[in-house]
């Protein structure tokens, strides 16, 4: 998605495309990847 956006923006030139992706980018970093972290609980769980 953040690749879309961000295409769409250069292309265009549109700030509100702009914004969306910053929202998007800040979204993503937020997020921890929780399925890593799951699949490493099951490899090792923790007793």
């Amino acid at each position: 998605m953040l690749d879309f956006t961000w295409k769409v923006f250069s292309q265009t030139g549109n700030v509100d495309t702009y914004l969306l992706f910053k929202e998007l980018e800040g979204e993503r970093q937020e997020r921890p990847d929780s399925t890593s972290e799951e699949l490493a609980e099951i490899d090792f769980p923790i007793t």
